[in-house]
């Protein structure tokens, strides 16, 4: 069972899914992982079979005890952890924003993530897809942002003021619509009426 999806059609979808996607069980052992997550976990999938995540994922609660992931304090409240769990007990999908520590070449490293875990069963055994997505950028986005006072306009991280619109398009691929609130369309619509008063 080290790795379920061997072969076939099912395995280039799973290596083509953009994020990491972790086959677990109920201890956050890992059965199976995508081609996303080899940068983390390294190529040599027998060297983290069954491996809980948070020593496979390099998490820094992990080294604070000897029995590892889970085993910590901070374990306690570990969203990955605590959304396997509750996917499995409530037989549903479990979504959950974290932030997460990783050890990275005796540094600390802080990455924001989207957890997703989603419960199966498999050959007789409860299992869970978990999903890791970064939104680091994201969450740094909704962090303070400077905007002029004035113009309104933001300035980006290469020190450039931009209008908020092509800020947002550039990186969020938002696009935008024009309308009036009701309290800019009441006076714009008065400037309106007062300029064919007068004509």
């Amino acid at each position: 069972m080290s790795e379920l999806l061997n072969d076939g059609l099912n395995k280039v979808l799973f290596d083509a899914i953009p994020s990491i996607v972790l086959v677990v069980d109920d201890d956050v052992r890992i059965l199976d992982y995508n081609h996303a997550a080899l940068a983390i976990l390294g190529s040599n999938r027998e060297s983290v079979f069954r491996v809980r995540g948070g020593e496979a994922l390099h998490c820094i609660h992990s080294y604070e005890v000897p029995e590892g992931c889970g085993g910590a304090a901070a374990c306690k409240n570990c969203i990955i952890r605590n959304s396997v769990k509750k996917a499995i007990a409530g037989n549903a999908t479990v979504r959950h924003r974290t932030k997460m520590e990783i050890d990275h070449d005796g540094k600390t490293d802080e990455i924001f993530a989207m957890i997703s875990a989603s419960p199966f069963e498999y050959d007789g055994s409860r299992l869970v897809l978990l999903i890791i997505e970064d939104i680091s950028d994201l969450v740094r986005l909704q962090r303070v942002m400077p905007i002029c006072m004035s113009c309104k306009k933001i300035r980006t991280d290469e020190q450039y003021w931009t209008e908020v619109a092509t800020y947002l398009h550039a990186n969020l691929d938002m696009e935008f619509t024009h309308g009036f609130c009701p309290e800019c369309a009441e006076k714009e619509f008065a400037k309106l009426k007062d300029t064919t008063d007068k004509t």
